[in-house]
């Protein structure tokens, strides 16, 4: 805390927001001036805010009181060193912290996307293993949404047009939105993240960035981070910017791809590549496992019912529905991109851009530990068009996708009972609050006609 302390004294840092990610992605927290922080030293939250929905809804009272405390006491939130981030939009200068939610006992609470993260790290850790991730975050640009029942639509650009059409990695189209891209730039350099790449994907408006490869909790912790700055440099040039999966009908979904690669610890090598540079036995059963075990782990990287709209099979603009890898092979759901041995890796491209990066990164190393730990050997590696295929390889909805996931005990033991327990929950919680919308389809369609 002496050199945090120092740190928010040093940049005349006079407001805190002190944050953590629920199971959604979306940040809870309080906010407080300086002094009070240091003196508190962390805060208190509500232990429910864990499981509370995009709506504010909350699961069954069975569960819920199953996995918290009947009395809906306090937990204790304790601010990360290495997690903080300045507010470069605030009118006065603030920092925002990232913390870590503990019980009374001290101890992590597991319904804590972050908690879970660092459990999976741990078990890595313990095989004398790392991770290195490098995700890939894909978003729209729209105009600002007054009606919801309104579909979203490009924004104006500079030439003073909105876009259309196809334009994936259009220079002149991706310097449409300079203004807002230099604002996130300026933002994220501000902010210490380490972005990297920015392309024009093929959607309308629909940009991408990347980042660089590095520590998974450092990773997930800045895709968290940056996902607001994107809204905020949005917001200053009177548009939106949106995560949703699939936010505008007729174009491509957005994606969050995760690259990973294992290292061992003390050598510091890949553990993908052998000696002579070949593709090593322990990357193919790493591979092996994100093939088994992705379908149990679907809610974590389409958590909601608008993420499986970006899965169609055999559609040009559609995710990859399959679980097949291939080298260089953008119709593989697994691709391994074409690199030297000490960077061989996997990139696992079917998260949607609306996951938790907590989750999805967890999700996908956990995948692949317990394909390591039960060398699972993956199929054949495919060479030609995989996304073809006529039917998917992953759960067609949320539903599915849930009942999936508390099927497999293996994940249960991985990632924690309580864990699955209270995460399907909260799905299934703001699933049954979706499905008492009644959309302009069905009212177009159906009020007449049925």
């Amino acid at each position: 805390m002496k050199s945090l302390e120092e740190w928010l004294t040093k940049n005349k840092i006079t407001e805190i927001e002190c944050v953590t990610p629920d199971q959604t992605g979306i940040a809870r927290g309080k906010i407080m001036p300086t002094d009070k922080f240091i003196a508190e030293k962390g805060i208190r939250l509500p232990e429910s805010v864990l499981l509370q929905t995009a709506t504010g809804d909350y699961p069954d009272n069975e569960i819920y009181y199953d996995l918290l405390d009947p009395a809906d006491i306090d937990m204790e939130l304790k601010p990360d060193p290495k997690a903080v981030f300045m507010v470069p939009w605030a009118a006065e200068p603030t920092a925002m912290i990232i913390h870590d939610c503990y019980n009374r006992q001290g101890s992590p609470i597991s319904l804590s996307p972050r908690n879970l993260l660092k459990h999976v790290m741990n078990l890595f850790a313990k095989e004398g293993l790392s991770a290195v991730v490098a995700p890939e975050v894909e978003f729209y640009l729209t105009q600002k949404m007054t009606d919801p029942d309104l579909p979203l639509q490009p924004p104006i650009g500079r030439s003073g047009r909105p876009e259309v059409g196809r334009k994936s990695f259009s220079i002149d189209a991706v310097n449409e939105f300079d203004p807002v891209t230099e604002d996130i730039y300026d933002y994220a350099e501000a902010q210490g993240l380490d972005i990297d790449t920015l392309i024009h994907e093929e959607g309308a408006a629909q940009l991408e960035f990347n980042f660089r490869h590095g520590d998974p909790l450092r990773l997930a912790d800045q895709v968290f981070v940056f996902k607001r700055t994107v809204r905020e440099a949005a917001l200053k040039h009177d548009i939106n910017a949106s995560f949703m999966a699939k936010p505008v009908a007729d174009e491509p979904g957005s994606a969050m791809h995760i690259h990973i690669s294992v290292l061992n610890t003390k050598t510091g090598k890949n553990i993908f590549s052998n000696d002579d540079g070949t593709m090593s036995e322990r990357f193919r059963y790493f591979v092996g496992g994100l093939q088994h075990y992705i379908p149990f782990l679907m809610p974590m990287f389409a958590p909601n019912v608008n993420s499986y709209r970006r899965f169609f099979a055999g559609e040009s603009y559609a995710a990859p529905v399959n679980l097949d890898w291939g080298e260089e092979n953008r119709t593989c759901g697994l691709r391994v991109p074409n690199s030297p041995p000490q960077a061989r890796r996997v990139e696992n491209r079917l998260p949607g851009a609306d996951v938790n990066p907590y989750l999805a990164i967890a999700a996908t190393m956990a995948c692949g530990y317990l394909g390591m730990k039960e060398k699972i050997e993956p199929r054949r590696m495919v060479t030609g068009r995989a996304d073809a295929v006529a039917e998917l390889e992953v759960p067609w909805n949320i539903e599915q996708a849930l009942d999936k996931m508390l099927e497999c005990q293996e994940m249960r033991d991985v990632l924690t009972d309580d864990f699955v327990r209270g995460f399907v929950a909260t799905r299934w919680a703001e699933f049954e609050n979706f499905k008492r919308v009644i959309s302009s389809w069905e009212r177009e369609h159906l009020m007449s006609s049925v």
